[in-house]
């Protein structure tokens, strides 16, 4: 059964199932898709999974998904790790033994294939991603404030979710 942290929130029509635990102050948004039926899949504190997100693992590989990550609308993290801080941008891919390094961005609509790495702090781009470049600060800053407003937009719809009962 999956372990949901209290404060953490899951929107209506968001589906959790299997080896699941979700750490503090995750927001999983409508649509999202999270299931661990052969391995565990884990999530970490402050992390947002947008709206018909896809989380999913096959047996011997779990998913692992660091603190304050941004997984953008209809991304697919099938089997692989993404380490803290890290942005999977709309509609991009990330398949089994894949490595998504702490802080990295993978741009939207990109895949990065199996067993594949990013670097910490770089930004990989395409159809199979590479790495181009590290982050500029700004990136990094950007990145971060997402989460952020994630984080606000949780407390917001907490407040509407508990309105409509």
């Amino acid at each position: 059964q999956p372990v949901i942290h209290p404060s953490s929130l899951l929107a209506p029509g968001s589906h959790v199932y299997g080896q699941v635990d979700i750490g503090p102050e995750v927001f999983v948004l409508f649509g999202a898709v999270i299931r661990a039926e052969f391995d565990r899949i884990s999530i970490g504190a402050q992390t947002n999974i947008q709206d018909n997100a896809v989380l999913h693992c096959d047996e011997d590989i779990p998913g692992v998904i660091g603190a304050r990550v941004t997984i953008g609308h209809s991304v697919v993290v099938h089997g692989a790790e993404v380490g803290d801080g890290a942005l999977i941008g709309i509609g991009a891919r990330v398949l089994n033994r894949a490595v998504v390094g702490e802080g990295a961005w993978l741009a939207a609509g990109s895949v990065l294939t199996e067993g594949k790495t990013i670097p910490p702090w770089t930004l990989a781009v395409g159809i199979p991603a590479r790495p181009i470049r590290e982050l500029t600060d700004d990136e990094v800053r950007r990145a971060d404030e997402g989460v952020q407003h994630y984080l606000d937009l949780a407390k917001a719809y907490r407040e509407i979710f508990s309105s409509d009962r």
